[in-house]
């Protein structure tokens, strides 16, 4: 993995690199896989939308290096705006979130709007023991780290 940090930006310069249509897509969160951890690393932009979770969803699985098992560790703490509704929301947890009902899951918040986010997924995964919301980017990594309980 070429990425030089677990925690990478998840804010790229519009279009940068890009030209026509695809500089209007959403860019994905900025994420990094870090198969000997069995781990993906994301860090959320200012905002978050359903366009955007869907493109990263359909990078982590053209990835080779991912496994619907591994850990995910989301940083949500840079989110100022959310523009996702309750059925969107539905339509994630349960058709395009690319993660196993098993897998780890630790949420970074430090704003309500952030927490109610990462608790409306939580609510609709059917494993809701295996996501934890934190306010300590520290603290999530432990849990990431300790045993599967």
């Amino acid at each position: 993995m070429s990425s030089p940090d677990p925690i990478v930006s998840g804010r790229p310069e519009a279009g940068a690199g890009m030209s026509g249509a695809a500089a209007d897509r959403p860019h994905p969160p900025g994420f990094r896989i870090d198969p000997e951890r069995r781990l993906v690393v994301v860090v959320v932009g200012e905002m978050l939308t359903v366009d955007k979770l869907k493109n990263y969803a359909t990078a982590l699985r053209a990835d080779p290096s991912f496994d619907p098992d591994f850990s995910e560790l989301v940083d949500l703490r840079g989110v100022e705006e959310i523009t996702i509704t309750p059925e969107n929301a539905m339509a994630l947890a349960d058709e395009i979130d690319p993660f196993s009902t098993g897998a780890k899951r630790a949420f970074v918040t430090s704003t309500n709007l952030q927490m109610h986010a990462a608790r409306m997924h939580q609510l609709l995964r059917t494993d809701k023991s295996q996501i934890k919301i934190f306010s300590s980017l520290a603290d999530a990594k432990r849990w990431i780290a300790s045993e599967v309980e």
